[in-house]
């Protein structure tokens, strides 16, 4: 690898569309739509190898790139240098195509691991949204949320994130809590007891609007609440003591997005018990470093990405390497252009392919043709 330099950087944004309106959450005034943008830069070096992934960069940001050796830009030992963070993904990507291996078993050799074969990894369904608000009746509403939680049942999903916190934005209080109440309940009935659920308010919740809602929930197991409220280290320490009175089993989940600096010390502390940085705005390399002291401290590693597809795929790639691995998070969407068949979702579980790299194609015409259409590409000559 030392000897390999970047040659060239294609840039280009794909279109990713979903089954169905994704609507609201507690905090958008609008809902998700149809589409999300999906941008990739492909990254090549000089004998022709090359690795892409999810990237937002500028052609000013990439040309000083060119020609840079690989080895400076990342190692399987220490991830990818702070200052090639926005390549990260598809120089991952990169270092496995080239070393002809899957980045889960470079992670896992890395931790000291050895890897289950085939490597499969849990995953939630994260696509109950707020899709009801139109619904005059808390029995439609909730029926309709339960529906869309058995289409994923259909198509594999054993776990399902509901989003919560009508009444922060949508609707009044009192209603809003009432029918993420009755939406909650309808989709435990709907996917069964065996079944993982889990609730995010979008910090639309106040300290005892949260214990309101998981005590009418009690019953329905919730598996973890997620930003509940903002990043606040006296209300999460009640909460936890009152889940652990109240004789609940409901952890704490938090760190999606712009999170507090001090989430980690709530996490070492005990008053968090799952961390959800972003699998791309956190990176790879820093979930690394991160992952064993969650380890340590018995908190369990959920990494978000929604919105931007390719963190279906990316994200299981970490388990090897953190014990306390939780869950993929599945945003379903088909995007023109990217090859995702070699994964599959069955019973709960993804089961990720023993391929270079993370695994995915790249359809060459529709990919330069968003390259060419909103896009860029730099070459050293």
């Amino acid at each position: 690898m030392r000897a390999a330099r970047i040659a060239s950087i294609e840039w280009g944004t794909l279109v990713g569309r979903r089954p169905r309106l994704a609507g609201y959450n507690a905090r958008k005034k609008d809902d998700h739509g149809w589409e999300t943008p999906v941008s990739l830069a492909r990254v090549t070096t000089a004998d022709g190898a090359s690795g892409f992934g999810v990237s937002i960069l500028t052609r000013e940001q990439a040309e000083p790139f060119l020609g840079a050796p690989l080895d400076e830009l990342i190692t399987a030992e220490n991830g990818v240098a702070g200052t090639a963070f926005t390549l990260e993904n598809p120089l991952w990507d990169l270092l496995g195509q080239r070393a002809g291996r899957p980045i889960y078993r470079i992670l896992a050799d890395r931790a000291g691991k050895k890897v289950a074969e085939p490597l499969r990894v849990p995953c939630y369904d994260t696509t109950l949204l707020i899709d009801d608000l139109h619904l005059p009746t808390d029995e439609e509403g909730a029926a309709l949320i339960a529906s869309e939680a058995r289409f994923g049942y259909e198509n594999g999903h054993r776990a399902f994130k509901i989003k919560v916190g009508r009444g922060a934005r949508h609707m009044p209080i009192e209603e809003g809590n009432r029918r993420d109440v009755a939406v909650v309940r309808a989709v435990r009935a709907a996917v069964g007891p065996e079944a993982t659920i889990l609730i995010d308010a979008n910090n639309g919740y106040t300290l005892n609007i949260a214990k309101h809602i998981l005590s009418q929930t009690a019953d329905c197991n919730v598996y973890w609440l997620e930003e509940a409220f903002h990043e606040d280290d006296e209300l999460y320490a009640e909460l936890h003591t009152w889940i652990q009175r109240e004789g609940l089993s409901v952890l704490i989940a938090d760190g999606e997005g712009p999170a507090s600096p001090h989430l980690l010390d709530y996490a070492r502390r005990g008053i968090i018990d799952v961390i959800q940085y972003d699998i791309f705005g956190y990176g790879l390399t820093k979930w690394l470093q991160t992952a064993p002291k969650l380890d340590a401290w018995n908190v369990r590693t959920a990494p978000h990405h929604y919105g931007r597809h390719l963190g279906n795929f990316v994200a299981g790639h970490l388990a090897p390497a953190a014990e306390n691995f939780a869950f993929v998070e599945w945003d379903e969407l088909s995007t023109p252009g990217l090859d995702s068949s070699a994964y599959a979702v069955d019973n709960g579980l993804i089961t990720l392919p023993d391929a270079p790299g993370f695994g995915l194609k790249l359809d060459e015409n529709l990919f330069q043709q968003a390259v060419k259409e909103n896009g860029f590409v730099v070459k050293n000559n």
